[in-house]
């Protein structure tokens, strides 16, 4: 059982190591090219990586399309405006700035102000119920202080 075990295990690296190798080019500058398009465009079912990096059917598609359109003789710029017309600007990992990818490039930064505003307002709100509750206390002091008084007064002085 345990040799069986090693041998599934070596096969399943053996898979894992084919989906990982990159197709290779008679010329250098169409495999930096190839690099280049892979660990810019997004994987559209993983959204978090590139199709370099990932292992979707989708990716595995679109590395073989990007493989093809190199060995037709298309330029990068060719090849990333087909896969945008496609799939819209969200399949490059760093869109355009443009009216429609605003959300994309803004969201982020009106998140963070957002968040900074919650917190300066909920701090200020502590604080502000701190010095409330510190005024009351001293308050209530101020009111046993002067009943005292009050009470010694009206008795007279005992000594």
């Amino acid at each position: 059982m345990k040799y069986l075990s090693i041998i599934f295990l070596l096969v399943l690296s053996g898979i894992a190591y084919a989906a990982g190798v990159s197709p290779q080019f008679a010329n250098p500058e169409q495999q930096e090219a190839y690099e280049t398009l892979t660990s810019e465009l997004r994987c559209l079912v993983c959204q978090n990586q590139t199709i370099a990096d990932s292992n979707a059917e989708l990716a595995a598609d679109l590395r073989r399309q990007v493989y093809e359109m190199l060995q037709q003789g298309k330029s990068k710029q060719d090849i990333a405006q087909f896969m945008t017309d496609r799939y819209g600007d969200f399949v490059l990992y760093n869109p355009p700035f443009k009216l429609k990818t605003g959300v994309l490039w803004l969201g982020p930064v009106a998140f963070l102000l957002i968040g900074l505003v919650v917190v300066f307002l909920f701090v200020q709100r502590k604080k502000a119920e701190s010095t409330l509750h510190a005024h009351a206390e001293h308050g209530n002091e101020n009111a046993e202080k002067l009943a005292k008084i009050r009470s010694l007064l009206e008795k007279g002085d005992p000594s």
